[in-house]
């Protein structure tokens, strides 16, 4: 990876890869899961720190085997599943078809048909097609490295087989460690019978060692993701030009136009429409929501009918109420627009709460920021809020009540009054604008 990361750590869809890993892995309830960690152990420990994870250190990386055997004194459960850290798109389903075929008797192992098997370990198999033995590439004969059927590393067991194969590995082999695939050819031996099984696409099992293979699982993850939200009712302009980094639920006839990003847990209902270029993060959109172009939406609830954009920017805390509508230019932090309420364009509102069918005029700022602390500003129901005013926090406009364009507001509108406050306008006669001074 050339980074100062650890190549666990890098991220795919804003998960790390052995974030996904343990995603997947809780999927399937198991009784503990253990992390065998090495190389930046402390910043893998740090990142995913979890009550459901053991971290078992490494100390020495002498080979795949020498890591399960690490975990093995922490192990309690009767069968044991070996995921790798950098394998991220592996689906629940082949695992849980993979754990169906484990036995006292029996282990499961899973493999995948490649058109270029290069530097995967070969699956052997008899003149009865019983799997014997995984050959290492560096390990291989002529023969054994035109099999195209590869070793994935993803395994499943019976844990009581598990210490006596441990302390059978040997390290005799090209590379000097200790293989976990050695324990097929050792099943095989004992008398078990190695089932297999493949993953629907080859993509699942596929790891990343440099920046380029990282590339290549992001974009089939979100290929994969965009299948998924289509299956459900979802409207994509351009799969191949659409992000999701997060946990998303999506409701019938959505449309998301190309280039949307969305983050964390997002909720979209039916008949929505998000234009192009905008960013989701953290927020629901209830049915009949439209997004224009080049939105940001953050930690927001967008009610029923409501509208935003395009440019408009909804920071954390910030609620729509139906059919509320903010424009293109709009800023909206921890405010709450009440139905049918209106910011049409270049508006700041922080700390606000705006009563139904409020119309709030271009160039208005709430002044919620005194340099220490942050104050609210009131407005009731039908206030019309002229343009370029400064309502100074803490303040109340009350029902009806109207501010003339220009206002720079200090204390409580009563309601149905008009608030003017702006200095008197004094014209001059005879003046005269100031002359550049020529340069000598």
């Amino acid at each position: 990876m050339r980074s100062a990361l650890p190549k666990v750590l890098h991220p795919i869809a804003g998960n790390s890869m052995l974030g996904h890993v343990i995603h997947s892995a809780r999927q399937l309830d198991p009784q503990r899961i253990h992390v065998v960690i090495g190389h930046g152990a402390d910043a893998v420990r740090e990142r995913l720190a979890a009550d459901d994870l053991n971290f078992v250190l490494q100390d020495k990386q002498l080979g795949t085997g020498h890591a399960v055997a690490q975990a093995v004194p922490f192990i309690q459960s009767d069968t044991v599943l070996v995921l790798y850290g950098d394998v991220p798109l592996i689906e629940v389903e082949t695992l849980q078809r993979l754990l169906k075929q484990v036995g006292p008797q029996q282990l499961g192992l899973l493999t995948v048909e490649l058109d270029d098997p290069t530097g995967y370990g070969r699956i052997v198999r008899d003149a009865e097609g019983k799997v014997t033995a995984i050959v290492e590439q560096k390990d291989a004969n002529e023969a054994q490295r035109k099999i195209s059927e590869g070793n994935t590393g993803i395994l499943a067991l019976p844990f009581e087989r598990l210490g006596d194969w441990m302390s059978r590995l040997s390290n005799n082999n090209a590379q000097g460690e200790y293989y976990l695939t050695d324990v097929i050819a050792m099943a095989v031996s004992d008398g078990l019978v190695v089932a297999t099984e493949q993953p629907h696409d080859a993509m699942e099992v596929q790891g990343a060692n440099d920046r380029r293979q990282l590339s290549e699982l992001e974009r089939h993850y979100q290929l994969r993701a965009g299948r998924r939200l289509m299956a459900q009712g979802v409207t994509l302009r351009d799969p191949a030009r659409f992000d999701v980094r997060g946990e998303v639920t999506v409701g019938r006839d959505v449309l998301i136009d190309i280039n949307v990003i969305l983050e964390g847990k997002v909720v979209i209902e039916d008949d929505v429409v998000i234009g192009p270029n905008c960013v989701i993060k953290d927020s629901t959109l209830r049915k009949g929501v439209v997004i224009k172009a080049n939105s940001h939406i953050e930690g927001a609830v967008l009610g029923e009918g409501s509208d935003a954009g395009p440019f408009a920017r909804l920071r954390p805390g910030t609620v729509l109420e139906a059919r509320a509508h903010v424009g293109n230019f709009v800023e909206l932090k921890n405010a709450h627009m009440g139905e049918g309420a209106k910011a049409g364009h270049l508006t700041y509102l922080g700390d606000a709460e705006v009563g139904a069918r409020t119309n709030i005029g271009a160039g208005t700022i709430t002044c919620n920021y005194d340099g220490a602390n942050k104050w609210k500003t009131v407005l009731g129901a039908d206030v019309f809020i002229g343009s370029n005013n400064s309502l100074v926090a803490p303040v109340d406009i009350l029902d009806g009540a109207t501010t003339a364009a220009g206002s720079t507001i200090t204390s409580t509108v009563d309601k149905s009054q008009l608030a003017v406050g702006r200095a008197r306008q004094k014209n001059i006669d005879g003046w005269k604008r100031p002359e550049k001074v020529k340069k000598s």
